[in-house]
């Protein structure tokens, strides 16, 4: 069968994982009247509660005597690992892009990724049918994107369609009948080449390793793309390391191909097929799984480093171990070790004490996501402020990453949110324009440093209509001390839980972070102080009885609710001498020593 493979890659939001359900549907691949999710690539809890793509996934499809097998990559740049594995994988890309938004930075990125390894993006112009849609100002902004990126002259001639991913319809002119998806079926069989890999048939087996999975029955599954040569079930293989290193040697027990949204087994692999294996115990991403013969390893695409890094420390709260089962700090670094495998954007690193790991990646995201997924398994962590990795160039001088920082705001916001990215937070502004319908866009290179923790701020300040968006840009001398967050904390010297009257007489000094009947312990931070310094309260304090009744001493207790921070947000809320502590069903900020004298004595020390 003729066989094509392609990518499908995007900025955030601008409708992948939408157009991939509507070409599964639009091939046949489920039945007439078969119940299928919306996003049905996105299977994974978190992906459908945020409604965005973590993971790349692989579906395959017929055309007309065509196997397509598409990938659906994540479209933030904290998962960018992902997506740079994946393109190496397939034959050409289609770049959606969003008629109104037209290219934003995380296209760019991607993008950037693809013409540097030669391949050919079909565009598609998605969403054209939003009241706001231009798509012929996103087509000619596409045209000036491949152009900075130095894309040559076969790249720039790009084939281009208008589409409706949610209605399910592309058609090559804008007026079209808008009927279905076969014009991008067409395009992708004939404009995207054959595998290279089947005129190698011949040749010994070799596949690189781009995605790990795991199964309960049958373990380790590696994914990737048969470069050369073919492969049975039964056959024994090696795998390689990146620098030619034999890992292992083992018995390939399954192996298996992509139809539809399941994976069936087949009994041979044939060179340019994208298959899952099975029987290896060591081998992982980026390794070359080959012949006995074979001795060289297959070219693997390097990584960009990552630029923050966060400590994941054991629970030592009075309150651990209530809420977890996985308390240790020996399960924690099993957990986390596992994660490193699968996710090569991600780095872990042991601590002096053995309590604590650092773990270092690409943004708040992908750690924010991580920490979710661990706390849903039932584990309970200590989590520390994000801090930015930091380098030094050949003349021994110190750099920092910087971040682009796209921003689509309304007119009337738009001083606000320049005077917090070029004041405090040390960035530069590139470019500002109109985007009509009363929006400003404004680009800044920002230091990655001062962007921790500004999302939150800057929703507030643009009373949550801005929409912003970051990507990597590169390195650049240090900017000097940003300063942080300006307010002090209240902290509970009791433990026990807090009661309504106490909380509600705590009120004048500051917004509150638990409501009555909370556990609180010592050096547990309950609240946010009116003033820039630390405050130790009581907020067990009851009302004192009295047999004397008079009017008017009885007024009733009315609280202001209470602030409830989602995880990102506290992460980026604490200070350096502050944690996070993180259990399945409570997160909880608190000062890292608990024992006021300890915390006095340490920060004299500091």
């Amino acid at each position: 069968m003729d066989l094509r493979n392609v990518a499908i890659i995007a900025h955030v939001d601008h409708g992948k994982t939408t157009l991939v359900d509507e070409l599964l549907k639009q091939s046949g691949a489920f039945r007439e009247n078969q119940a299928v999710a919306e996003r049905a690539m996105d299977s994974n809890d978190l992906e459908r509660e945020r409604g965005i793509t973590i993971l790349a996934k692989a579906t395959s499809v017929e055309w007309k005597g065509t196997r397509i097998n598409i990938v659906d990559t994540p479209g933030h740049a904290d998962f960018g690992g992902e997506v740079e594995r994946i393109l190496s994988m397939v034959d050409g890309v289609v770049l959606l892009v969003d008629a109104a938004e037209g290219p934003m930075p995380q296209t760019k990125f991607v993008t950037s990724k693809a013409l540097s390894l030669g391949l050919r993006p079909i565009v598609v112009l998605n969403k054209v049918d939003k009241p706001d849609a231009e798509p012929d100002r996103a087509l000619d902004e596409c045209f000036d994107l491949f152009a900075s990126l130095g894309a040559d002259e076969d790249q720039l001639d790009f084939p281009h369609l208008y589409a409706s991913g949610r209605s399910g319809w592309a058609d090559a002119e804008l007026d079209g009948p808008r009927k279905d998806l076969a014009a991008l079926f067409n395009l992708i069989v004939n404009h995207v080449p054959r595998p290279r890999q089947v005129s190698r048939q011949g040749e010994d087996f070799r596949m690189l390793a781009t995605t790990l999975g795991s199964d309960p029955f049958v373990g380790r599954i590696l994914t990737g793309r048969v470069e050369s040569g073919t492969l049975k079930v039964g056959a024994t293989v090696q795998a390689l390391s990146r620098i030619g290193q034999k890992i292992e040697q083992f018995r390939v027990t399954k192996i298996r191909a992509f139809r539809g949204l399941a994976q069936q087994d087949i009994e041979e692999a044939q060179a340019g097929d994208i298959v899952s294996l099975a029987g290896m115990s060591k081998s992982t991403v980026s390794d070359t799984i080959c012949a006995l013969a074979v001795d060289e390893p297959l070219e693997a695409q390097p990584i960009d480093p990552p630029t923050i890094t966060v400590t994941f420390g054991i629970n030592d709260s009075p309150l651990a171990g209530r809420e977890g089962k996985k308390v240790q700090s020996r399960v924690i670094r099993e957990r986390l070790m596992k994660e490193a495998e699968s996710n090569v954007a991600i780095k872990i690193e042991d601590t002096p004490g053995g309590e604590a790991f650092e773990v270092s990646g690409r943004g708040e995201l992908q750690m924010g996501v991580l920490i979710e997924n661990m706390r849903r398994e039932g584990f309970e962590l200590s989590i520390s402020r994000p801090q930015v990795i930091m380098r030094e160039d050949e003349n021994g001088q110190r750099i920092e990453p910087i971040e682009e920082v796209t921003i689509d705001v309304d007119d009337e916001y738009s001083g606000a949110v320049i005077e917090k990215i070029t004041g405090a937070r040390k960035g530069e502004l590139a470019e500002m324009k109109q985007a009509g319908a009363g929006k400003t866009r404004i680009v800044a290179h920002v230091p990655s440093r001062g962007l921790i923790g500004y999302h939150g701020e800057f929703l507030t300040d643009t009373r949550g209509t801005g929409v912003l968006n970051r990507v990597f840009h590169g390195w650049a001398p240090h900017k000097g001390p940003i300063p942080g967050r300006r307010a002090g904390v209240l902290i509970s010297m009791e433990d026990g839980e807090a009661v309504a009257y106490a909380l509600w007489n705590l009120e004048e000094r500051g917004r509150m972070f638990v409501g009555p009947q909370a556990k609180v312990y010592q050096g547990m931070i309950i609240g946010e102080h009116s003033r820039d310094n630390d405050l130790e309260v009581n907020p067990l304090k009851g009302k004192k009885l009295t047999n004397v009744r008079a009017s008017g001493t009885d007024d009733a207790v009315r609280l202001t609710p209470h602030i409830n921070f989602s995880l990102e947000e506290a992460i980026a809320y604490i200070n350096d001498d502050e944690l996070v502590e993180v259990t399945p069903s409570s997160i909880r900020l608190r000062k890292r020593y608990l024992d006021p004298h300890e915390r006095k004595r340490m920060a004299k020390q500091a």
